[in-house]
């Protein structure tokens, strides 16, 4: 998955996996239109991140990350959206489903189809998110036929341009935590 933050100062990309059984984030982020003091590895779970900075980080996590070197802080979920970004991110693994029967009452519509990166999908919106911390309000979802989402666009609070995040259709890989310093799922 590829998780785009917005920012006034440039943004940040992080380019990853999200473990949805263990609840577990790992990519590499890099920031965009801004200096490099950002880029590292990045790890993350509801609760806690760790952040492993790096002069010269990689176009690619590592499969397992290093050891030494790690920061760790408690996850914000108003303020921030490169944090806000992350646990919308780790959300989208909900395992209770949305009573379809109450997402119109909500303010969940369809708004048409397209393409994305070569396959056909609908593009709905969400409930209204507005009343969920970090989050403006708007959440849009491209959705393959076979139920595959492919993007997710979500309007923070702290930001005027939407968080995108993009997904691919890879096999399940788990998550390695952080050896010795890793949240634990």
């Amino acid at each position: 998955m590829t998780i785009t933050v917005p920012s006034t100062a440039g943004g940040l990309v992080i380019s990853g996996s999200i473990d949805y059984r263990a609840k577990l984030g790992y990519g590499v982020v890099h920031g965009t239109g801004r200096d490099t003091s950002s880029d590292g590895l990045i790890e993350w779970t509801a609760d806690t991140v760790l952040v492993h900075p790096m002069a010269n980080a990689p176009a690619e996590a590592p499969a397992s990350p290093p050891g030494p070197g790690w920061f760790s802080r408690p996850l914000h979920t108003t303020g921030s959206a490169l944090d806000a970004s992350l646990a919308i991110a780790l959300g989208l693994g909900s395992d209770r489903p949305d009573n379809a029967a109450l997402l119109p009452q909500n303010g969940a519509t369809w708004r048409g189809q397209d393409q994305w990166d070569g396959h056909q999908v609908d593009v709905m919106t969400g409930p209204d998110a507005g009343a969920k911390p970090g989050t403006g309000g708007t959440v849009r979802y491209w959705i393959g036929s076979d139920g595959t989402m492919y993007r997710v666009q979500v309007e923070v609070a702290s930001q005027a341009r939407p968080v995108v995040i993009d997904f691919d259709t890879g096999e399940y890989v788990p998550v390695q935590p952080v050896p010795g310093v890793g949240p634990r799922p």
